[in-house]
């Protein structure tokens, strides 16, 4: 099929227009129209997918992502907004890899959105979490109920070979007292566990997005993982957040937030998981 470029770039603009008007039924039609003028220019392709996560239709926004990649190769915005909509449909695997896609490229091409994709990247990691942490407490009542299922039915086998009434109060005494401690003991457990588990975000490195444990801090007094923030100045000598030139000798232990997070681990041990 023939492409029409210069009718292509008139459907964009006036999709820009309607979306920035929030008519994003009218927006993802224009966008439509302007790939079928074209459909080899990838930003149609994630400008339709905006328009689309408006409307609520993820899985059309996330067809759109993966078409704009098959383009372009890769691509910040199409990784950016295919994290959003994974996030929305709980994909949370899929959205903090898109996410970590997004931020790798915005570091490798010094793109000035870092800070949203940051944003987004923790949100993802944050979420994903959350949900391992539904799944841990649910999985937990569901083992305690099995068990319980499990010792009432060996209880009732008990007493079915009693012979008289005191012989089977004494096994329902017993095994009434055997479940009650088990329940105790699972609700001991679960008031200690069951506390909102949370890294804060001052133990977050910003890089690697993982809890630091060796923390420097540069001249903005920003601190980072070591390992991280020497890696990204292996290949990028500037400062990740203002992106002044920075050099490994201008990097300072921050020994107060080192013991911060040291003391944190040690109270907090699930969070190496994090």
């Amino acid at each position: 099929m023939t492409r029409d470029v210069e009718r292509s770039s008139k459907l964009k603009e006036e999709g820009n227009q309607h979306f920035q008007s929030n008519d994003f039924l009218g927006a993802e039609s224009l966008y439509s129209k302007a790939i079928i003028a074209d459909d080899s220019n990838p930003s149609l392709y994630t400008n339709r997918a905006m328009a689309r996560i408006r409307l609520g239709l993820y899985e059309s926004a996330i067809i759109d992502c993966h078409e704009s990649l098959k383009l372009s190769g890769g691509n910040l915005k199409a990784y950016f907004i295919l994290s959003q909509c994974q996030l929305a449909i709980k994909d949370f695997d899929g959205a903090l890899e898109s996410a970590l896609q997004a931020h790798r490229l915005c570091v490798e091409t010094n793109d000035k959105s870092l800070g949203p994709v940051t944003s987004q990247v923790l949100r993802c990691k944050k979420e994903r979490w959350e949900d391992m942490e539904k799944k841990r407490v649910r999985e937990g009542q569901q083992l305690e109920n099995e068990i319980v299922s499990i010792m009432e039915r060996e209880r009732d086998e008990m007493l079915s070979t009693c012979d008289n009434e005191y012989d089977k109060k004494q096994v329902m005494e017993e095994w009434t007292h055997k479940i009650d401690l088990l329940r105790e003991t699972f609700e001991k457990s679960r008031a200690a566990s069951e506390k909102k588990r949370e890294v804060p975000d001052w133990a977050i490195d910003e890089i690697t997005f993982g809890i630091m444990v060796d923390p420097v801090i540069t001249k903005t007094g920003k601190s980072y993982e070591r390992a991280s923030i020497m890696e990204h100045l292996r290949r990028h000598p500037t400062d990740p957040l203002t992106r002044e030139p920075l050099f490994p000798k201008d990097l300072r232990p921050n020994i107060q937030l080192r013991e911060a997070c040291k003391e944190f681990l040690e109270q907090n041990g699930w969070a190496v998981d994090w």
